[in-house]
């Protein structure tokens, strides 16, 4: 594989966030970005420049989870953001997948297991802890309209293809010869076209047509 992949970890238990930036420095796949223990203080940390993963706790004194992933999909960040959470209310993890989260993982997973996750949503996959799968299927009614994927440009639709095979931006720029800039700016326009919070519920739509 080539580069490793970065991560932010969003948490705001100091223990707790320790020991999940140790499990990530441990894999050799992956690269620790930076750890905060707000969502104000995250917001900050990718205003500037993108992780390729946001790993987001759900329940954070202040700013939620939930606030946080709206505010980030809102500033236009596309980023993978999956939620690492004790929560498997239903209504948390449908609301948070509509808000255009990647990925939703209870925090009793197995370290490994966590790992393995992350990867699978860098190559393009929604991830979801096998204990709350069972609520995708209510997700999966909301969003089937796909004539957006006529209107694109040549472009556009060459990215969206690239997506859909799981590339970062900074992949998709190498293939295509343009700058890591041009191709945020095109993924910001896919998603609007496409009316999605994410860059995996596009994807996931596109191959799914």
């Amino acid at each position: 594989m080539g580069k490793p992949y970065s991560v932010l970890v969003v948490d705001d238990h100091p223990l707790l966030r320790r020991g999940i930036c140790q499990l990530i420095t441990s894999d050799s796949d992956f690269l620790l970005f930076g750890e905060t223990g707000t969502g104000l203080d995250a917001l900050t940390a990718v205003a500037e420049n993108e992780p390729d993963i946001i790993l987001l706790d759900l329940n954070m004194k202040g700013m939620s989870g939930l606030d946080t992933l709206n505010a980030m999909r809102q500033e236009g960040v596309t980023a993978r953001i999956v939620i690492l959470t004790v929560s498997d209310a239903k209504q948390d993890v449908i609301r948070l997948l509509r808000a255009g989260a990647d990925g939703y993982l209870l925090k009793d997973t197995e370290p490994d297991l966590l790992l393995e996750q992350l990867k699978k949503a860098m190559l393009g996959h929604r991830v979801i802890s096998e204990e709350v799968e069972a609520y995708l299927y209510e997700l999966k009614n909301a969003t089937d309209d796909n004539t957006w994927i006529e209107n694109l440009t040549p472009r556009e639709l060459q990215i969206l293809q690239e997506l859909a095979e799981g590339k970062s931006n900074r992949m998709i720029s190498e293939d295509l010869h343009i700058s890591e800039g041009t191709v945020k700016v095109h993924v910001k326009n896919l998603l609007r076209k496409a009316n999605a919070k994410s860059r995996t519920e596009m994807a996931v739509r596109y191959l799914n047509n």
